[in-house]
C-alpha cells in the first residue's frame, strides 16, 4: 500500500465524481443512502446504547456507499447487498470494523463530552436529538461556544476515520493502523481536500439558492396555499439535502482511490475495488 500525492485541483475533480456517479445510478445511490440513514436513526431506539450504536454504524455506512459507488463506477447496479459488505468478508475484517465503529462512537462522545464543559451539555443534547432547537438556544453564547469546540474537534476525529473504512475493508489494515494512514493520507494531501471541502460548501449554498428560487416561483405561480407553502418549502429543502448528501458520500471513494494504490489482487464484484 502506497500514498500517493495529489494536486489541489484534484479535490474539485473528486467533486464532480461523486455527482457524476450518483447520477448514474440516481434511484439506487439515493436509496442506499436513505436506507443507510433509516438504519441509523432505527438503532437510535435501542434503549441506553442507541445513540451510540447508531454512530458505531457510520463507519460501515460510509463503507457501503463507498463500495455502492465503486460498483457504478465499473458499470454495475449497487443493490442492497452492498449495506452489508462490511459484515461479510470474513470474521477478522468484521472484526476490525466493529472495533473501528466502536473507536468511532469513543471519540464522537468524548468531542461532546468535552463540549459540555462550555454549555452544561446543551449542544450535546440538541445535536444527538434529545432536546429541540430554539432561537433561544441558538443565540445563547454558551451554546455557541461548545458548538465551534466541538466543530474544531470534530475536524481532526473526521480526518482520523476518513479512509479508515476503505483501508479496513479492501486493504486489511488493522483498526489503529488504518487511522494513523488515514489522518497521515489527508494531511498530506490538505491541499486537496481543502479545495474539495470548498466545492462541496459551494454545491450546498447554489442548492440552498435554487430551492429558494424555485419555491419563490412556485408560490408566485400560485402552487402552493398560504397554509401548505412552509411545509411543502420544507420537505423540498429536506429531500435536496439528501440528494447532495447521497452524492457528497458518493464521492469519498474517489478520494480513497486517489491517496492509496489499489490493493492486490483485485477484490471480488461484492467487493469492488475503488
Amino acid at each position: 500500500m502506497k500514498l500517493h500525492i495529489v494536486p489541489a485541483r484534484t479535490g474539485i475533480a473528486w467533486v464532480k465524481s461523486g455527482i457524476r456517479v450518483f447520477w448514474r445510478q440516481p434511484m439506487a445511490m439515493a436509496a442506499l443512502f436513505f436506507m443507510t440513514m433509516a438504519a441509523m436513526s432505527l438503532a437510535t431506539l435501542v434503549p441506553l446504547i442507541g445513540p451510540a450504536l447508531a454512530l458505531a454504524l457510520l463507519p460501515s455506512a460510509t463503507l457501503a456507499m463507498m463500495v455502492a459507488s465503486a460498483e457504478a463506477v465499473q458499470g454495475r447496479f449497487p443493490t442492497p447487498a452492498v449495506l452489508l459488505v462490511a459484515f461479510r468478508t470474513g470474521r477478522q475484517r468484521l472484526r476490525h470494523m466493529l472495533v473501528l465503529g466502536a473507536l468511532y462512537a469513543i471519540g464522537f462522545l468524548a468531542v461532546m463530552g468535552f463540549s459540555a464543559l462550555f454549555d452544561g451539555g446543551l449542544f450535546a443534547q440538541v445535536y444527538l436529538g434529545g432536546e429541540p432547537m430554539t432561537r433561544e438556544i441558538a443565540e445563547n453564547p454558551e451554546f455557541q461556544t461548545a458548538m465551534w469546540v466541538s466543530m474544531a474537534l470534530y475536524l481532526p476525529l473526521s480526518l482520523l476515520f476518513w479512509h479508515a473504512p476503505g483501508l479496513v475493508h479492501w486493504h486489511g489494515v488493522p483498526p489503529v493502523k488504518s487511522l494513523f494512514f488515514s489522518i497521515v493520507a489527508c494531511l498530506r494531501n490538505m491541499g486537496a481536500f481543502t479545495v474539495y471541502g470548498l466545492g462541496w460548501l459551494g454545491v450546498f449554498a447554489l442548492g440552498g439558492v435554487l430551492i429558494s428560487l424555485v419555491s419563490g416561483l412556485l408560490a408566485m405561480l400560485g402552487v402552493f396555499s398560504a397554509e401548505s407553502a412552509p411545509g411543502a418549502i420544507g420537505g423540498l429543502m429536506v429531500g435536496l439535502a439528501m440528494v447532495m448528501a447521497a452524492m457528497f458520500f458518493s464521492s469519498i471513494v474517489f478520494t480513497f482511490r486517489d491517496c492509496f494504490e489499489p490493493p492486490e489482487p483485485p477484490a471480488a464484484p461484492a467487493q469492488a475495488t475503488p
